[in-house]
């Protein structure tokens, strides 16, 4: 089932049967997307909304020199810009990190959904309702931790999302970001990221290389991290 992850480890199995095929049925196209490139442009009108498939998409908004800040980092079963279908444009940017595959949906499709199939209407809503929480987490993150801590939280939520959609096991993940990415995630510079990534290295709580994250002290980390994980809302309680 192609839009198998979506709300996987959190009350996926809570739809129908008839449900999931509404979903499945309603994708009007399967697109794959290179790496570093443009989905969505900010404030341009749009009549479709993404569900995230493959690979990592992040929304981001840029200042007036140019430089970056993301402001979401989006895995498998997300659905990147439902907030479009209500809103008709988005006030971000979206842009692939490494290559991705999507399901897009038309506009007038979800208005059907939402006329028609109301409890699968709430799990559409409960899904931008993800997004709210892990916004407020990013702000808190931001505002409140030290470079390490944010750097730390990051690693600690994206790994909790990747287990709920079978992408991540025993602390290990695949993650198409640069250093220059992390620090546009965690407004640090690169230098810095840089000097907290060994720092974490060298407290043996983890590594990042080639792409990959191993959590070497998942407990640890967290403690670094002031990382709590009930905001994700996993079927778990987590």
């Amino acid at each position: 089932m192609i839009s198998g992850k979506f709300l996987l480890g959190r009350g996926r199995h809570e739809l129908s049967d008839e449900e999931q095929r509404v979903l499945e049925d309603s994708i009007v196209s399967v697109r794959h997307v290179a790496a570093r490139k443009q989905i969505v442009r900010a404030g341009v009108i749009i009549d479709t909304s993404t569900l995230l498939l493959e690979g990592f998409v992040c929304r981001y908004m840029d200042d007036r020199d140019g430089q970056r800040q993301l402001v979401a980092v989006h895995v498998p079963g997300d659905f990147v810009d439902l907030h479009a279908f209500p809103m008709r444009r988005l006030d971000h940017d979206i842009a692939t990190l490494g290559p991705v595959k999507i399901a897009c949906y038309d506009h007038q499709t979800l208005e059907t959904i939402t006329e028609r199939y109301p409890h699968l209407t709430r799990k559409l809503w409960f899904s931008t309702l993800l997004d709210a929480a892990m916004h407020r987490e990013w702000i808190f993150r931001l505002g409140r931790l030290g470079a390490e801590g944010r750097v730390a939280h990051l690693f600690c939520e994206l790994n909790e999302r990747l287990e709920m959609v079978g992408l991540a096991a025993d602390g290990r993940y695949m993650l198409p970001m640069t250093q220059p990415d992390i620090a546009e995630a965690s407004g640090l510079t690169g230098v810095h990221v840089n000097r907290v990534l060994r720092s974490l290295r060298e407290k043996n709580l983890l590594t990042f290389k080639a792409n990959e994250v191993c959590i070497l002290d998942r407990k640890a980390l967290a403690a670094v991290a002031e990382f709590e994980p009930q905001y994700l809302y996993g079927s778990n309680g987590s």
